[in-house]
This record gives structure tokens, C-alpha cells and sequence, in this order.
């Protein structure tokens, strides 16, 4: 979700390469055991994007919110997502550099009772 021509391609299709098939866009239209979010400071209220990014995620699943490295154009301010995160019901585990310009934060949905 939020993939845009400043998303970072190479990123992208690591990742399709690492789990072997291409990735699903928001409206695909069922359950996925992960999201990968990118978003930027200017996309708006960041809690509105984790709510809508949960729609279609498995209990459990987690969210990698791609966001721009600090001191890059429209980079998040951590704090931002530290806040974000619980009130969209989510828990911050471990953000990593993954790209030059894109860090990347591991959000991670309440499982659901079997």
C-alpha cells in the first residue's frame, strides 16, 4: 500500500523475491499474513493509514511501515510512529535502514483466538 514512483523498486522486488511471488495491491480483496506500508509525513494522518492497512490483514500479521529516513524529504518522525502504533491497536517491535532513502518499521497486529 502507498507504493508511488518514490517508492524504492529495488526494495520491492527484493522483497517479492524473498517470498517467492509478486505482491498483492489494497484492493486484492482477501486476508495477508503482512502489509507492506510505504508512507511519507505528507500522506495525511498516519493512525487513518495503519487502521486501513489492517483491513485485510490476518490476526497476528504484521506491517512494515516503509517510511523516509530521517533527514530525508517528508520523513516521519519517529515519535510519530511510536504514537501512532498503539492507538491503531498495533505494537512497534524493531524499525531497520532497508534501502538508502526508506527505513522500515515492524508493526504487529494482536493475534485472534483460534
Amino acid at each position: 500500500m502507498g507504493w508511488d514512483s518514490d517508492t524504492d523498486d529495488e526494495l520491492r522486488v527484493a522483497i517479492e523475491d524473498r517470498i517467492d511471488a509478486d505482491m498483492v495491491d489494497g484492493d486484492y480483496g482477501n486476508v495477508v499474513d503482512a502489509v507492506v506500508l510505504w508512507w511519507r509525513d505528507e500522506d495525511g494522518d498516519l493512525v487513518d493509514g495503519l487502521v486501513d492497512a489492517l483491513t485485510d490483514l490476518v490476526g497476528g500479521g504484521q506491517i512494515w511501515l516503509l517510511t523516509p529516513k530521517v533527514g530525508r524529504p517528508n520523513a516521519v518522525d519517529p515519535a510519530d510512529i511510536a504514537e501512532a502504533a498503539p492507538i491503531a491497536g498495533l505494537s512497534q517491535t524493531t524499525t531497520a535502514a532497508v534501502s538508502k532513502d526508506w527505513s522500515a518499521t515492524r508493526l504487529v497486529a494482536p493475534k485472534t483466538p483460534a
